[in-house]
């Protein structure tokens, strides 16, 4: 097959996000792809969850199907585990990474290895017969905040409520957020959902620091490195929330970032697999920081 008749990973899934992004702001809405799950997709033979772009590829084909399960696995992963795909139903793509030694081609290179990303399906398990689907139930709020507050707790942030609105300030390495009490319930989500999503949002932003992982690079408001850093933010925070059982709520601002997000999609079809990866290792830097039992829950995919 020529390289012109292969099927693009790269252009498939950023195309099926821009779609979720532009359906989620029809009717003035605000709601992004990766809103509304408190669960990380996992799978359901090996138990691992999914990570970096899986996740919200996952969450975007759950939601346009209006699966309720976050379990999946290949074809053949549900056959050996004794149920079936049924007949007509459609899979998933999830992306791994695969490497291959390359020679050298002249006396100037050498030799090394080279990564290149590689996809199969995935069927959720609703789409199986023979499989019993478990029965869960939303933790109690209280649970959830303790969970959450001692999470934030451990990696050490320097976290000041009070203030009007939130944000992250590289320059004195410290995080502002306005008093709990100043949330409230909504259509979308609890005041407490409302309040770590925003929280987990700059504590993503802290994991970028230079004495961090060294990510943050934009110069001013609005240029692309500035969309990167937010969808990186919205992503890690999407992802924490959803490991931590919570479901992320829509931000006030999400509106402002859309445009210049949707922009850089356009133009890069490698964007949102390159904010993937940084918000998957933002929220691997962040259990790094945590206890040995709450780092064992973050399991790699």
């Amino acid at each position: 097959m020529s390289n012109s008749n292969k099927k693009d990973i790269y252009t498939e899934v950023t195309d099926a996000i821009i779609r979720a992004i532009e359906e989620g702001q029809a009717n003035g809405k605000w709601e992004l792809p990766w809103h509304n799950f408190s669960t990380v997709p996992q799978n359901a033979v090996t138990k691992k969850h999914y990570r970096g772009i899986n996740v919200p590829i996952l969450w975007i084909r759950q939601q346009k199907s209006g699966f309720k399960s976050a379990l999946w696995a290949t074809y053949n992963q549900w056959q050996d585990a004794g149920a079936q795909v049924r007949k007509g139903e459609k899979g998933a793509p999830v992306v791994f990474w695969k490497t291959i030694d390359v020679e050298p081609q002249g006396d100037d290179e050498e030799a090394g290895t080279r990564m290149f990303a590689r996809h199969s399906s995935v069927f959720n398990a609703e789409q199986v017969d023979g499989f019993t689907l478990p029965q869960s139930g939303k933790p109690a709020e209280i649970t959830l905040k303790e969970d959450c507050t001692r999470f934030i707790a451990a990696t050490g942030a320097n976290i000041e409520y009070g203030h009007p609105h939130a944000c992250y300030i590289p320059s004195v390495d410290k995080i502002h957020m306005p008093a709990p009490a100043m949330f409230r319930d909504t259509k979308a989500a609890t005041a407490t959902e409302g309040f770590y999503a925003v929280l987990f949002h700059e504590t993503t932003h802290w994991t970028g620091a230079a004495h961090r992982l060294d990510r943050i690079k934009h110069k001013k408001y609005g240029d692309n490195d500035y969309a990167f850093e937010e969808l990186i933010a919205e992503l890690g925070a999407a992802m924490l929330c959803a490991s931590l059982g919570v479901t992320p709520a829509p931000r006030d601002d999400h509106a402002q970032y859309i445009k210049n997000w949707l922009k850089a999609l356009n133009d890069d079809k490698r964007f949102i697999f390159s904010a993937a990866s940084q918000a998957q290792k933002a929220m691997d830097f962040l259990y790094s920081l945590q206890p040995q039992q709450e780092q064992e829950q973050a399991e790699a995919a």
